[in-house]
C-alpha cells in the first residue's frame, strides 16, 4: 500500500460532504483519522465464521429450493431471494481478498476458491483488478481498470466518436443491468483469460466450473432447473451488485482530484459514496454501503463498518446515494467530470 495513504489533506480545503470545518485541531485527517479506525479492524473469528457460514448455508437452501419447489412463483421468489444472497456471498468473498477476514484460515481458502470458480470472480484477475481501483479511486488516470472509466470534459471533446461510443457503452444503464455478461463473464473472466491465458488460468476454471453447473442442471433437471437456481439469481445479482460498485464511485457529488491533491483519505471521503438502505437491504449487501469507510481501511471487516461510522465522527457526514429512482437517474446522468465547474455533468451539459 502506497505511503500516500497517510497524507493528510491539504489545510483549507473542504470536507467530501462541506459541513465539517476547515482544518482545526478536533477533525482528524489522514494518518489521524486513518489511525481511528484501526480499532475497528480487529477481526472476531467466530463471527466472521458465523457470518460467512450462516450465509452460504441460507444461499445452499434458499436455491436448492428455486430448484425443486413446485409451482414457478415460488421458484422466482426464492431465486430472488437467493440474487439477495448472491450479493452477500460476494461481499463476504470480497473482504476475505482484502484479508479483512479469516485470511490466515486455510479451510476459508479453499472455501471461497470453490465459491470463486463456480460465481465467476476468479481471484486472479478480480485482486488485480480490484486493488488497482483501490489504489486509483478518484483520479482520471486509470479510472477504467477494476472500475467504471471516467473522462473529463476536455477529453470528451477532444475523444473521437469510436471513442465516445466506446465510453457511453461502458457507463450505459444496460451494462450494469446486464453484469452477468458485461462484467463477471467477460471483463472478469474471458477477456483476462485471452489476454494472458498462463497468468488466468483460474477464469478458465471459473468458467468451466459455472457452465459445468449450469450444464449438470439442464440436463438432470431441465432448463427451469437451471434458469431459477442459476440464470435467474446470476442475472439479478449481478446488476444490483454492478449498480452498487456504480453508484459508490459515480454520483453528483463525487469529486475527481487531481494527482497533486489526491490521497487515500481524500479519495475515501469525496470519491466514494455512502449508499443510505434500510436494515434488510445492509444486510444482504453486506454494508457495502459504507463505501467511504471501506475505501479508508480495507481491513475492516464488513460487520464492524456501521460501527466504525457510529464512533468516528469525521465518517458521518459523507456524500450519499440511495436505491431511489430519482437517484438511479442522477448516477447514471452523472457522466463526465467538469474540471472549471469541478462536478459531475451530463452529456447534455458537456456538449452544450
Amino acid at each position: 500500500m502506497s505511503n500516500r495513504q497517510y497524507d493528510d489533506e491539504r489545510p483549507g480545503e473542504s470536507s467530501a460532504a462541506g459541513e465539517l470545518p476547515e482544518h482545526s485541531a478536533d477533525i482528524r485527517l489522514g494518518r489521524e483519522l486513518l489511525k481511528a479506525t484501526l480499532p475497528f479492524a480487529a477481526e472476531s473469528v467466530p463471527e466472521s465464521w458465523w457470518q460467512v457460514l450462516s450465509t452460504f448455508t441460507l444461499l445452499g437452501l434458499v436455491l436448492t429450493g428455486a430448484g425443486l419447489a413446485p409451482a414457478w412463483p415460488l421458484r422466482a421468489a426464492l431465486s430472488l431471494l437467493g440474487a439477495l444472497l448472491m450479493v452477500r456471498s460476494f461481499i463476504t468473498y470480497h473482504d476475505f481478498m482484502h484479508g479483512a477476514i479469516l485470511r490466515d484460515s486455510r479451510i476459508a481458502r479453499v472455501l471461497f476458491q470453490i465459491y470463486a470458480a463456480f460465481a465467476l470472480t476468479p481471484s486472479a484477475s478480480w485482486r488485480k483488478s480490484h486493488n488497482y481501483h483501490h489504489g486509483h479511486v478518484g483520479q482520471i488516470e486509470g479510472s477504467g481498470i477494476g472500475s467504471f472509466p471516467v473522462m473529463t470534459t476536455r477529453m470528451w471533446r477532444a475523444a473521437t466518436p469510436a471513442e465516445r461510443a466506446r465510453y457511453r457503452v461502458e457507463r450505459h444503464p444496460l451494462t450494469v443491468l446486464f453484469g452477468y455478461v458485461t462484467i463477471f463473464l467477460l471483463n472478469i473472466c474471458v477477456l483476462p483469460l485471452v489476454s494472458d491465458p498462463s497468468r488466468h488460468w483460474d477464469s478458465a476454471l471459473s468458467l468451466a466450473a459455472h457452465f459445468g453447473l449450469i450444464a449438470v442442471l439442464w440436463v438432470f433437471g431441465g432448463f427451469d432447473t437451471a434458469f431459477f437456481v442459476v440464470l435467474l439469481p446470476m442475472t439479478i445479482a449481478s446488476a444490483l451488485g454492478g449498480y452498487l460498485f456504480f453508484a459508490q464511485h459515480s454520483f453528483k457529488r463525487m469529486i475527481v482530484l487531481s494527482p497533486e491533491a489526491w490521497s487515500f483519505y481524500r479519495a475515501a471521503l469525496e470519491s466514494s459514496s455512502y449508499m443510505q438502505l434500510n436494515r434488510v437491504m445492509q444486510w444482504f449487501t453486506g454494508n457495502i454501503g459504507y463505501h467511504h469507510i471501506h475505501h479508508l481501511n480495507v481491513r475492516i471487516p464488513f460487520y464492524r463498518l456501521p460501527e466504525a461510522m457510529a464512533a468516528i465522527p469525521e465518517l458521518q457526514s459523507p456524500a450519499t446515494t440511495s436505491l431511489a429512482l430519482g437517484e438511479i437517474v442522477g448516477c447514471f446522468r452523472s457522466n463526465l467530470w467538469d474540471e472549471d465547474r469541478q462536478r459531475m455533468v451530463s452529456y447534455r451539459e458537456a456538449n452544450g
